[in-house]
């Protein structure tokens, strides 16, 4: 485990730890809540700047491939 310190603004810290965010589970679930979104983002971004001619249903294949790899690879993380 990695242990994090940070600094917020004492408003922000004050109300997040009202709101029960400041616990490592909690900061865990938004950390792993966010980097599906940014990996979604980032998907979307190369998807749509690819060809359309260039996505081969066996390119399509290969993504998918990677897409369930990396989310077998992610629940695997999660259960340890």
């Amino acid at each position: 485990m990695t242990t994090l310190q940070i600094e917020l603004p004492d408003v922000l810290a004050q109300s997040a730890q009202a709101a029960g965010l400041l616990t490592p589970q909690a900061m865990e679930a938004m950390l792993r809540e966010q980097l599906k979104r940014q990996a979604g983002v980032a998907l979307l971004a190369i998807w749509a700047s690819a060809p359309p001619e260039e996505l081969t249903p066996e390119i399509e294949q290969m993504i998918d491939e990677q897409v369930h790899a990396v989310r077998a690879q992610r629940r695997k993380q999660a259960a340890h």
